[in-house]
């Protein structure tokens, strides 16, 4: 998962590289075009997405596979439904940025990127999706094979579409959306041949229309837990822009979100197999054997923390030059990424114990948690330092260090009391719950077909008891105008 997880991220950094051989304004543009996208699609499709993770992994540890095929169908058409909004919003995204007080030369080249990137909604609409229906019955070895595959093909399409075509910005946003359709059709290709449709998949049906209940109480919170988080960096970005150099400084915020993203990749997987493990557990109603799994990703965090720790500070300086040649951007990355190695001493905790919560079927918690320590500790702290107390572009990442540390301390509280015996409880309660609709609603089908047969039946009966009615009453006249016709 940690490799699928690489590969993926290798796609964004490519496409980094790319922006930055282009110059500082395509750099600058491209990643608050980035930003933008983060904040108005990519994390909200994400996280709504992440809302069928629960439903999921407890419905295949409860052996109810039917489950898997329908809430994947629900989910697609979710983040489908939530496309059209968020294109109405990248298309309008240049005078967001200006109303926000963006430079004009760089508003222009994020919006250039984004309306290239629309098509992304679409693809990002399926891939979420299939990864989750993958990944919650412990299939990821063809994920990383399809990745694989989608990122080698994606340095020679942005070669293509950048230097030899010489589309500039619109190639390299344009090779992503390629990139990402290649990963959607070679998933969809593996489902299909490889069978692993047969037990979860009953066909396209009605059904996913209804009963969107359970899915959206869950896809909901998942949405605004992931999403509060992802906010805050990129507000950051926003607020690079209200400093003294917004170019320089917009731009190194971007290598360094990559940067996060790049280490994120780590408890991020750790998160995600935690869920799909714990979720499992609790859905085949052994809790002692899901509580040892969230203890085990709980102290495997710690150890990624620290390594995170020692990976900032040994390649602080030599790591912006692998993105540009601007000095003053190589010293602002240099100065700030020690400050992000001890965020993920709080991050990687944090975001393990969020897939503990998702596993749990609880993200509203986690919800309640990132907007508390992000939004009423961060916030203020990143703000204050950076416009009032002097530090500048270092005060912003000071915030995000009290609000993962809080953020951490939050949550190892809130799963320290957690109830694993109520909480399998809970789980028989969904996957039955939803389990028993489904068979309602098939045994209605049933029952309607069985009405509309006998309806049929019946009425051939009819059909042929009015032949007979009419043949004797025919017959008989007959006979009756024979019988006067001799007698004259």
């Amino acid at each position: 998962m940690i490799l699928t997880g690489l590969l993926l991220y290798s796609r964004s950094m490519i496409s980094m590289l790319f922006l930055g051989r282009l110059g500082e304004l395509s750099l600058a543009g491209g990643s608050l075009a980035l930003g933008f996208a983060n904040i108005t699609g990519y994390s909200i499709l994400s996280g709504l997405a992440m809302g069928m993770e629960p439903i999921c992994g407890q419905a295949f540890g409860a052996q109810k596979h039917h489950l898997l095929g329908l809430t994947l169908q629900r989910a697609v058409l979710l983040l489908l439904l939530t496309s059209l909004p968020i294109t109405f919003l990248w298309l309008n995204m240049k005078s967001i940025l200006l109303f926000c007080g963006q430079d004009l030369e760089i508003a222009s080249k994020a919006q250039l990127y984004l309306i290239y990137s629309v098509p992304d909604l679409l693809a990002q609409s399926f891939l979420h999706p299939l990864r989750i229906y993958l990944r919650a019955q412990s299939i990821t070895l063809p994920l990383t094979f399809c990745a694989t595959i989608s990122i080698l093909l994606h340095i020679p399409i942005n070669y293509y579409l950048v230097t030899h075509l010489n589309l500039g910005i619109k190639g390299v946003a344009l090779s992503g959306v390629w990139t990402n359709f290649n990963l959607v059709a070679s998933l969809i290709l593996y489902i299909i041949f490889s069978g692993v449709h047969k037990k979860t998949w009953g066909g396209f049906s009605l059904e996913s229309f209804r009963e969107w209940k359970s899915l959206l109480d869950l896809a909901i919170p998942s949405c605004v837990s992931v999403c509060l988080e992802w906010w805050w960096y990129e507000i950051m970005i926003l607020l690079c822009g209200l400093l003294i150099n917004p170019r320089a400084t917009i731009a190194s915020m971007g290598i360094l979100i990559q940067t996060t993203s790049l280490i994120y990749i780590f408890p991020s997987s750790l998160s995600f197999s935690v869920s799909t493990r714990v979720g499992n557990e609790l859905g085949a109603n052994r809790p002692g054997k899901a509580k040892t799994a969230a203890v085990v990703g709980l102290c495997s965090s710690f150890f990624l923390g620290f390594s995170a720790l020692s990976f900032a500070i040994t390649v602080r300086k030599i790591w912006a030059t692998m993105f540009t040649d601007d000095e003053e951007i190589v010293a602002l990355t240099a100065m700030v990424l020690p400050i992000i190695g001890l965020c993920e001493l709080g991050n990687c905790p944090q975001t393990t114990g969020c897939g503990v919560l998702r596993g749990t079927a609880r993200p509203r918690i986690g919800a309640n948690i990132n907007l508390g320590c992000f939004y009423l500790v961060g916030t203020p702290v990143a703000v204050w330092l950076a416009f009032w107390a002097g530090f500048d572009f270092q005060g912003l990442w000071l915030g995000l260090l009290a609000a993962q540390g809080s953020c951490a301390l939050t949550m190892l509280v809130v799963l320290g009391r957690t109830d694993w015996e109520g909480e399998a409880r809970r789980a028989q309660k969904l996957t039955g719950d939803l389990a028993r609709h489904h068979d309602d609603v098939e045994d209605q089908e049933e029952d309607d077909m069985i009405k509309n047969k006998d309806l049929g039946t019946n009425k051939d009966n009819n059909n042929a008891e009015i032949k007979e009615d009419c043949s004797h009453s025919f017959g008989g006249s007959g006979d009756q105008l024979d019988r006067q016709y001799s007698i004259v």
